[in-house]
């Protein structure tokens, strides 16, 4: 299992590239933030999908939560730096498991969501 993971870790940071965070504006009064909802659909569940979006969004720096839908497809909130969210959504967009596959992602900027301190996989 220990193998798969880092296979996972490997295709998704094949440049061992780290993102500074220590500059990060993102606070609960902070002047850069963004708030966006995710809905991925595709070949999703099953396939460790929710975990390497949650790699992916600890390797960026960006904070939500993501789980599983009953219609098969992925809900993600996440919230942080717009760059770094933009980045994050191209990621989900190009699928962050090597084993799944994204047919279309739905992206709503909502400034209403809740503000989260960290990723968590939430089912």
């Amino acid at each position: 299992m220990t193998s798969f993971f880092r296979t996972i870790k490997q295709f998704l940071f094949p440049i061992s590239k780290s993102y500074d965070s220590s500059n990060n504006q993102i606070t609960n009064g902070g002047i850069s933030m963004k708030k966006v909802s995710i809905r991925v659909v595709g070949s999703v569940q099953g396939v460790g999908f929710r975990f390497s979006t949650k790699l992916v969004a600890d390797q960026i720096g960006v904070y939500g939560i993501v789980r599983n839908e009953p219609d098969g497809s992925v809900y993600i909130e996440a919230n942080g730096d717009p760059e770094k969210i933009d980045l994050f959504i191209e990621k989900i967009r190009n699928s962050p498991s090597p084993s799944g596959y994204v047919d279309s992602i739905i992206v709503e900027e909502l400034p209403s969501l809740k503000i989260r301190d960290k990723f968590t996989i939430s089912n």
